[in-house]
């Protein structure tokens, strides 16, 4: 089990999937330079196929323990779900809930569940299939997301949205409504537990969220997909093929790479594979990293 701390804080990483992705580094980094990137490659080697010429990628979630709650950040793809647009997450049955269990957390324990942003692979597993129904998968949780990104995938209130995201919001984000769990921030900081703060970071969708973490004077950052690869800290111009606003993505992903630098927090992405945590750091203009393993029992 992958945990790191931060103060007192336990940070432990909940594995779903680990592997060889879809997309070539050409489809899926905007402006990517593949000789800048094979410069680069020393630095992230467990982070790209070379024999398929496929980025690695993992999908998990960060399990905390924060002022007595037990927070899950992004709940991922999700067990059963019908997702044929992205193989990768179809009809999946993995043992992301017993790596949850195993992590010392059951279901009935998580008290929030904090969604980054509304895309498939970060709220499937906010439900699980029960009798033929969609029902939330930690009865005792409030589900936390941002308005501002309820206004961009609820199809009652986003005109001509892609009927796939009106799919993804009816299976894993309807329920939770409907079961009366949901919170709904309005845009602003919010306090999510002591020393949790939770921060608008849009670019990749209207109402993505960042995370910023302090406890006994150490920090950590959650970033959710501001950054999906380990390039993008050394090329944060290069966006990912998913980032609805690429102009405001940008300016997100050098924002949260400036806060780690200049405070010292460590960097928890949602995608990165291993060793999954970086500590960010000045290069000149850029941003450079160093991965941080696992320590914490």
């Amino acid at each position: 089990m992958n945990t790191w701390r931060v103060g007192s804080v336990r940070v432990t990483r909940i594995e779903e999937q680990l592997g060889v992705g879809g997309f070539s580094p050409e489809n899926f980094l905007l402006g990517f330079d593949r000789e800048v990137f094979r410069k680069l490659l020393p630095v992230f080697p467990n982070h790209y196929s070379a024999e398929k010429d496929r980025l690695v990628s993992s999908m998990h979630s960060w399990l905390l323990r924060v002022g007595g709650k037990r927070i899950l950040i992004d709940a991922c793809c999700g067990n059963h779900k019908e997702r044929p647009w992205m193989p990768r997450f179809h009809q999946l049955n993995t043992r992301f809930m017993e790596n949850l269990r195993d992590a010392g957390a059951a279901p009935e324990d998580i008290d929030i569940v904090m969604c980054t942003h509304l895309h498939s692979d970060h709220v499937g597993w906010n439900t699980r299939l029960e009798n033929g129904r969609w029902v939330p998968t930690f009865p005792n949780a409030r589900y936390v997301y941002s308005d501002k990104e309820d206004a961009a995938f609820n199809p009652a209130r986003a005109a001509g949205l892609d009927p796939n995201r009106a799919i993804v919001y009816n299976d894993s984000v309807l329920p939770v409504v409907q079961a009366g769990q949901a919170q709904v921030l309005s845009d602003g900081i919010h306090e999510l537990a002591a020393g949790l703060v939770v921060e608008p970071s849009p670019g990749h969708t209207p109402g993505h969220v960042a995370l910023k973490l302090e406890d006994g004077g150490q920090r950590g950052l959650f970033c959710g997909d501001a950054l999906h690869h380990a390039v993008q800290v050394f090329r944060p111009d290069w966006n990912s093929a998913f980032c609805m606003d690429p102009d405001q993505a940008r300016i997100t992903r050098r924002s949260l790479l400036s806060h780690c630098a200049d405070q010292n927090a460590l960097l928890f992405p949602a995608h990165f594979a291993a060793p999954y945590v970086a500590a960010i750091h000045r290069e000149g203009e850029g941003f450079g990293l160093r991965f941080v393993p696992a320590t914490a029992p």
